[in-house]
């Protein structure tokens, strides 16, 4: 292709600007290498801090404790009561900062995240970020929800197969350990989900896993239709758990009485008192029905015709998820009242 002089000199002028954009996307790229250099530093150097700071509470907790022990309360004065006090208000107040810090520090994982991810860093650094992939957690256990409840239907009024029943068995499996992995991730950028609501997920990656591997036969298609109808059920509450928990935690969070990574939870906690008790009966009903799976697979276990080793193994996960369930749930409500007591007495 032949160029005249006025379109070389051109392009010799588009090249000279490339060449300085070049130059400059060198100069912004080593900048940017230095600041996360700086920031690597950074974090170090405030985590190695924090780690003395736990550690010199610590000791002062034990010490305050002890002098406590060797001087009873009668026989301090009441400016030492008072000092006592408030450092020990200090010292809660200083652990509640600390674990906001640590939630934009690099962190080792836990042995969970470890087995499935490695040593990979998995800290979220911006605020942003972190709101983002909560909310995109949220969305996940939404469609998912939804997923759920159009397989179990279709398994349960429109095709009857050993083999869509596996593949629908098989989603749960994998919906299951995708929620325990995002979680995971979720409580080492300061997500306060922990206890029971993240263990029952493993629980029932478990119970799916075994039902995946449950041979077709007369027991299992004795106990199928109850497990579709369970399926059923608990795909409609968790939705309704997401529809009215999510608006509630953003009221609250308006209001700057929830923490931004609180998550919905497939279950009952302090905070959805107000305007969610209509839920408990829900979840009752969900909590029993999972002790009648139980019970019904406990005595099918008993059947002479019984060889299959899913069958004890499903029974034990309903029973573990059953009193896990109502444990929680109730003592979140025996709190809630005996909170509620304590305040309109001391109103």
């Amino acid at each position: 292709m032949l160029f005249s002089p006025t379109d070389l000199s051109e392009c010799f002028r588009e090249w000279d600007d490339l060449e300085k954009d070049y130059q400059h996307i060198q100069d912004t790229h080593r900048r940017y290498k230095q600041k996360l250099e700086e920031v690597s530093k950074l974090q170090n150097s405030c985590s190695s801090a924090i780690a003395r700071q736990r550690k010199k509470l610590k000791e002062l907790t034990l010490l305050l404790r002890g002098c406590q022990v060797k001087c009873p309360t009668s026989t301090l004065s009441p400016e030492e009561r008072e000092s006592i006090a408030k450092k020990e208000e200090s010292i809660k107040d200083k652990t509640n900062v600390f674990f906001e810090m640590e939630a934009f520090l690099p962190k080792k994982n836990g042995l969970y995240l470890s087995l499935v991810l490695g040593n990979i860093n998995v800290t979220l650094l911006n605020k942003q970020a972190k709101f983002a992939y909560k909310d995109e957690y949220e969305k996940f256990k939404l469609v998912f929800t939804v997923i759920l409840f159009v397989f179990s239907f279709t398994c349960r009024f429109l095709f009857s197969y050993r083999v869509l029943d596996a593949l629908f068995n098989f989603l749960l499996v994998w919906y299951y350990c995708t929620l325990t992995i995002r979680e995971s991730i979720l409580i080492s950028n300061g997500s306060r989900i922990k206890g029971w609501w993240v263990f029952q997920h493993y629980v029932s990656a478990f119970l799916s896993g075994v039902m995946l591997t449950w041979p077709d036969g007369a027991l299992y298609q004795m106990f199928r239709n109850q497990f579709l109808f369970y399926s059923l059920y608990q795909s409609i509450v968790q939705f309704l758990q997401y529809y009215y928990q999510s608006g509630c935690l953003y009221r609250l969070r308006a209001l700057g009485e929830r923490h931004t990574m609180d998550l919905t939870v497939e279950g009952f906690q302090s905070w959805m008192w107000r305007g969610l008790t209509f839920l408990l009966p829900f979840l009752f009903f969900g909590h029993f029905w999972q002790l009648y799976n139980s019970m019904t697979l406990f005595r099918m276990f008993q059947l002479p015709e019984c060889k299959e080793w899913q069958v004890l193994m499903c029974s034990c996960s309903y029973m573990v998820l059953f009193m896990g369930n109502l444990y929680t749930t109730l003592r979140v409500v025996y709190q809630k009242y005996v909170n509620n007591a304590d305040k309109s007495k001391t109103a």
